[in-house]
This record gives structure tokens, sequence and C-alpha cells, in this order.
């Protein structure tokens, strides 16, 4: 379908777009142009910046809907919200091949995304069911009197979502924000407007109560999003300066709102010395260069028992050589593009500065010649840095790979651990003890052994929760997991007595 598809959809890209308020196009800002990574000569469509009056009344729209969304009791919410999940996965195809052109992922990337997307309404949907609403009877303290607990929903949430995952990742936050009884106002990224506004038009469809979802676009609307007094919380995808500024701002407010964050990871993999050298770098290669390291789960930094550790850097060189970079359209395209050119400088320098102070064995610069029209770069493997170095502990958001020696597996681990993000850490190993020291000890949210499909990559609801430990997350609790929906909601007790 997508091969039929693509040809058409491609040449009706180009069209403006304005914001979503109460179910309508606003555009009312200031409008700006977005053109694919692949070739910056291809115009993915017009967005518009929303002026500060726009999203204040994008706030007031979603507080208004509140009314009648969050009284509703939930039973209706999810029957609404299966037909929004119809309308989703009717247009799951559009869907990725959106994100083919605004991000250069592969099709196989893009259709994995937009099936997630499917799945993570379906999950957080199934959440609320099996927990009833989040009703429970309480204990009587006195005859005559009956209690009960009710987790509510807050009100209204502002949702900031990433460029990476343009459409699983809003989704995963919209999804349970909507089914526990919120209305939202989305920020998309600015690389991400066409993707954002293509969901806004499923989102603010005829079964959600006008107003019950509302979307902007742009850069600036963000910190002002989280500005507004009606915002009666946030959740937010991106990096750790970005979530802890949002959660310093919150904080200073006149008490305090929920603040939902997932702020990326360094995500080291350690091969362990009972490890297949050629499996571990078949499954650290994947997550270190599969959609050029733009995944907060990709593996930066593979800590390697230096009895594997020329065998493994083999093969990962071997693997790097093999890739095929281009347009996504071509089957054989194995990696696209960076998302921007502040991606591409940010990567250059950190590739410049591995050469000086220690080894690079490949890449580290732009791809010139028939791909110079996009932000195409070879991925960089780099070798004897300094331990104290700052790429240990710096997240590029880019294709990397710190490759180091160690001896001892918990020395290897405690340097893994000393960075100030958890989210993931991989493992590759078939000693028992070497196993459980890694699952005992490992400082992240997810964990994975042996995977040799992506070493620290692959979270899927219902199956991995997603959480961040240290500064990764803030609430300690997962997304696409059993503890994640309930954040968005407030526990209200209820004791009732004569009333007959």
């Amino acid at each position: 379908m997508l091969d039929r598809e693509l040809p058409g959809f491609r040449a009706g890209l180009g069209r403006s777009w304005g914001n979503f308020i109460a179910g309508r196009q606003d555009q009312d800002g200031t409008a700006y142009i977005s053109r694919s990574p692949i070739n910056t000569e291809i115009v993915l469509g017009t967005f518009i910046e929303p002026s500060t009056a726009a999203i204040t009344r994008a706030v007031a729209a979603a507080r208004g809907a509140s009314e009648i969304w969050g009284k509703m009791p939930w039973q209706e919410r999810l029957k609404r919200l299966a037909e929004v999940r119809e309308m989703l996965n009717g247009r799951k195809y559009e869907l990725a091949m959106a994100v083919m052109h605004e991000t250069g992922k592969t099709r196989v990337e893009a259709l994995a995304e937009t099936e997630e997307a499917v799945a993570l309404l379906d999950y957080y949907c199934d959440q609320m069911q099996r927990h009833e609403g989040f009703v429970e009877p309480s204990n009587s303290a006195m005859p005559g009197e009956t209690s009960q607990t009710f987790l509510r929903p807050f009100g209204t949430f502002g949702i900031i979502c990433p460029f990476n995952y343009p459409v699983a990742l809003p989704v995963g936050m919209i999804a349970p924000a909507l089914a526990a009884g919120n209305t939202v106002v989305a920020k998309w990224s600015p690389a991400a407007g066409l993707t954002g506004s293509m969901l806004a038009e499923i989102f603010s469809a005829d079964p959600l109560p006008a107003g019950t979802f509302n979307s902007l676009c742009g850069t600036s609307s963000g910190p002002r999003l989280v500005e507004e007094p009606g915002v009666d919380g946030i959740a937010f995808t991106g990096s750790h300066s970005t979530g802890m500024a949002i959660l310093r701002k919150i904080a200073s407010g006149p008490f305090m709102r929920p603040v939902l964050a997932e702020m990326g990871g360094k995500n080291p993999t350690y091969v362990a010395q009972s490890a297949d050298p050629l499996i571990a770098a078949e499954g650290i290669a994947k997550s270190a260069f599969n959609f050029q390291g733009q995944k907060c789960t990709a593996t930066s930094v593979a800590f390697v028992h230096e009895s594997h550790y020329d065998t493994f850097v083999t093969e990962v060189l071997r693997r790097v050589e093999a890739l095929k970079f281009g347009d996504s359209i071509d089957r054989s395209v194995t990696n696209g593009p960076l998302i921007n050119e502040v991606a591409v400088r940010r990567f250059e320098e950190a590739a410049a500065h591995a050469a000086e102070v220690g080894t690079l064995l490949c890449g580290g610069t732009r791809i010139q010649g028939e791909l110079s029209a996009g932000h195409f770069v070879r991925p960089a493997v780099v070798t004897n840095l300094p331990e104290d170095d700052l790429l240990f502990k710096t997240e590029l958001f880019a294709p990397l790979l710190i490759v180091a020696p160690f001896i001892s597996l918990s020395e290897a681990i405690d340097r893994g651990n000393s960075v100030n993000m958890g989210l993931a850490a991989g493992f590759f190993g078939n000693d028992e003890a070497e196993l459980v020291e890694f699952l005992n000890r490992a400082q992240a949210g997810v964990l994975y052994a042996n995977r040799r499909n992506g070493a620290t990559n692959g979270a899927w609801p219902g199956i991995q929760s997603f959480a961040g430990w240290k500064g990764s997350g803030l609430t300690g609790k997962g997304a696409l997991g059993p503890h994640y929906l309930p954040q968005f909601m407030r526990e209200q007790s209820r004791t009732i007595s004569g009333f007959n």
C-alpha cells in the first residue's frame, strides 16, 4: 500500500495548517515553513506559531470542555475514544508516510510507530476498563456510614511532544490524559507539525466534545503553555534540561501541579566475558545507529570485556560500513538523516572532540554528494576516550557510539551508573551470576538482556513499562505500564453518613 500511495502523498505536501482550538483550525499567529530533513527542498507544510492570545484561548477551550468531558461517566468516555481509535487505525498508513517525510524514518520504523500509537490508545482505555474507573470501596468507621476512594481528573493537561516519535509518543501522553477524564492542549515539536496536525484532525473530530482536544505548533508556544495558569498539569517528553526547567517553573507557582516527564538517557550496554561478541555487536549497532541514534533509549556507550574488545569493534565497524543512507521511500535504505542542521552541527562537534582526545574510528562527518540537500551524517565509533570525558555523560541524540574495555563487570556497571540519567541499560552474556549482577545493580528503569534486535530499544505498551530513573524521569513510574495512567488523576475520599 505504501508503495502505491507514497508518490501521491509526497505530491500533496506543502499545504497550510492552522492550530486546532475548540474543534476548528485557528490562524492567529505567525506562519512558518517546515521542510523535510531528507531534502530541504521538500516543503512539508506551513504552520502557525500561535499568538499569546491563541494559547490562552486554547487553554480556555479545554477548561470549558472539561465541564463536559471530565464529568462524563468513564464508560461513555471509553466508548467515544473507541471511535477515535478506529479513525487513528484507519489513517495509520497515511500517518506513517508523514513520519517518513518528517523524520526520515524507514518505512518499517514508521509503520511500527503508527501501529504502536493504536496499541497505546487500546492499552490505556483497557487500563481504565480493567480498574472500573479507579473507584475503590473503603472500610466503614461507623454504622450507617459509607466511604469510597475515587481517582478523578485534574482538569486540563498541557502535553509537550518530541520530534523523534511524532505519532506514538504524543498518543502515549494524550490517550491516558483523555481516558482519565482530562482535556488536552498538545504542543507539537516545530519539527513535527505535519504529523501533529494530522493527529489533531483525528482527536478534534466529533466523538469528543469541542475543546476536549486542542493543539499548537511552533517553538515558543511550549514555554508559554507551561506559564498558563489554567493548565492543571504537564506531560512532557524531551531533553533533561527542558524537563527540569518545566518542573522548576511549575514548582514556583502557588501550589504544585503534576509534571510527568521522560527526559532521555545515556543507555549503557555491557558485553560480559560470557557473551557472544558478534551477537552483542549486532544488538548494540542496531540500537546505536537505527534512526541515527535519535531515540531516547539508543545505546551510546558500550562497555566491552577486554577479551572481546577487538572482535566487537571489528564487527561494529563492519556493520556501520554496511548501512545505506538515503530517502526512506527506497526500500533498500537503512538510515535516514538527522532532524535538522543544529543536530548535524552538534554531532560534528562531538566527533571532532572525540578525535582530539581519543580515537575516532569512523564517521563523524556530513555525507556530501547527492545527499547534501538533507541532514545526512556518517555514524561515528569512538574509542580511547578519557574516563572523565563529557561524552560519557552527555546525551547527543546522534549516531555516536563510545566503546570502552573493562576487566571487572562490577566496575563497568559503576561507570555506567555514574551519569545523572537512568532510562535504559543493556547486557549481553550467558553467565547467570553476571546477569543477576546487572539486573540488581544497573540504575535504569528499562533493562534488556541479550536483545540482538536492539540492545536497549523496543518497549511496547503492556509489555515493557518505560520508567526513567534519576534525571531520566520525575515520578519513578513509567509510560506503557500499569502505573502511568493514574498519574493523570488525583485522589478523593468520600464519606457519607445518614443518607437514605
